[in-house]
Formats: C-alpha cells, structure tokens, sequence
C-alpha cells in the first residue's frame, strides 16, 4: 500500500496551465497551480490543501504580494467522493463566469479543468485546480486520465495568430503570475513586438486597433461583458483590457504556454 507521501507530489512553476497540461494520474486525482508551483493530491490521500498568500503557511501559494488576500485563504478538502473548495480567507473566490464562493461558504468542485480566482480590490489572482477524469471507455482502460482532455474547449475564444500575438505580449504580467498584473501600455507592447519582429512595423496605434476589434467583436458574437467604453464607469483606465485579459484566461484561450511567442 502506498504511503501518504507517496500521494502527495509537487508541480514546478514551469509545468503550463493545467487546462492542457497535466501529468497521468488516477481518477480524481486534485491539481493545484499557483504563481510559485503546485501540488497534486491523490483521492485517497487524507490530505487538506491549503492556499493563501502566504507561502510558508501554505501548499499552493496564490496573491503573494497583495496583502489584501489572506494568508491561508482558503482549503480544498476530500469529502466522500468530491473535492470541496472552502473560502476561510477575507476575499470572495469566482469561479468561471459569475458565481462567488464567500467567506465561511463552502463549493464543490467539478471533475476537469476549473480555473478559479481571488478577487480582491485591484486584480484577480488566478488558481488553477484540475481534477482528473476516469478514462473514456474506449481507451486503454488503465484508470488514467488523457492528457488530451480539455474540459473548456468550447469556451475558447477564436483568435488569429496576429492577435493572440499582441494579447499575449498585453497580458504577459497576468500570465507570468506578477503579484499586481497590468496590462502593458501601447508603447510597451509595440516595442517588444518591434523587437520579436522587426520587419513589421509595429506600433501603439497599430497594436491598440487590432487589440480594439477584438474587444468589439468579443462583446458583439460572444456577449462578453465589459468590454465597450459604455458597460464601465468613468474613469476607464486599463478596465477594458483588463476585462478582456480576465475573459481569456477564463476560458483559457490565452495560457502560460502562450509566453513562448514572445520568445519566438
């Protein structure tokens, strides 16, 4: 019989979004992700899992540098057959779309990829949870999840190669897990694509114009909301990209592996 040890493992920093990858693991098997790391826990491994801004006091470290997250802001938990989410920290966690989990509320959380965040005053900090799947019927049958598996693949967003370029390189601080994420101004996102691609004349009012369409385009076929001058209250500010960067990482049409376009 395996130990406890056994079936608690840690995740490097660098593994990518756990929305396309995750290591073979058991049904129900619980991934953690956060700005540091993370951590996987096996169904059975009587393990309680906590995450908050402070890293010595807990497993999965997520809003370091924001003293408004608490320092253990919350837990994920075995209980019978599900893993429950428990906010015991200050701040509200979302869950994708509109659904806040409250202080002292409890949630379950659902087999695949679940991007959640702690919303706090500035930003949301993201956490990245999976759990994994039983293994369809026709496969090999051995109880491991496929790491093929992509439980929000309607959800993505459909961008062309010239856009996903400038919103990487926009929301590069969000998906390097900068503890204050900021969309990068236009000046800075045209001279980082001058420099990766010096041949094609990049700058500010060409990378805010493409950036523009696909706001308009998002809130028009895809009804994102907060995305038009008109749905936001004075002063605008970085509130529209940052509106759009949030709605990309949800649906994970925008990952971690993405960074390696700008180091193209």
């Amino acid at each position: 019989m395996a130990s406890r040890v056994s079936k608690v493992s840690l995740l490097p920093k660098d593994i990518g979004s756990l929305s396309r990858t995750v290591p073979p693991a058991l049904p129900g098997t619980l991934f953690v992700l956060g700005a540091n790391g993370g951590m996987s826990v096996a169904p059975d491994a009587d393990f309680l899992l906590l995450f908050g801004r402070n890293e010595p006091d807990v497993h999965v470290c997520v809003g370091a540098g924001d003293t408004c997250v608490s320092r253990r802001q919350g837990m994920i938990i075995r209980d019978s057959s599900r893993w429950v989410l428990h906010n015991t920290g200050k701040l509200p966690i979302r869950f994708p779309g509109s659904r806040l989990v409250l202080r002292g509320d409890r949630a379950q959380l659902p087999t695949g990829y679940t991007p959640l965040f702690v919303v706090s005053p500035r930003q949301e900090h993201l956490l990245e949870v999976r759990i994994a799947a039983p293994a369809p019927s026709s496969g090999p049958g051995n109880g491991v999840e496929a790491c093929g598996d992509k439980t929000y693949e309607q959800g993505r967003r459909g961008l062309s190669p010239e856009e996903r370029l400038v919103l990487v390189c926009l929301a590069q601080r969000y998906l390097r897990n900068d503890p204050q994420p900021q969309p990068l101004t236009w000046a800075q996102v045209a001279f980082e694509l001058g420099e990766l691609r010096p041949a094609e004349r990049w700058s500010a009012k060409r990378a805010a114009h493409i950036v523009a369409n696909v706001r308009k385009r998002l809130s028009k076929e895809d009804g994102v909301p907060g995305l038009l001058e008109e749905e936001v209250p004075q002063p605008v500010g970085n509130a529209l990209n940052h509106n759009l960067i949030t709605d990309l990482l949800v649906t994970t049409t925008i990952t971690k592996s993405d960074l390696r376009k700008l180091e193209e």
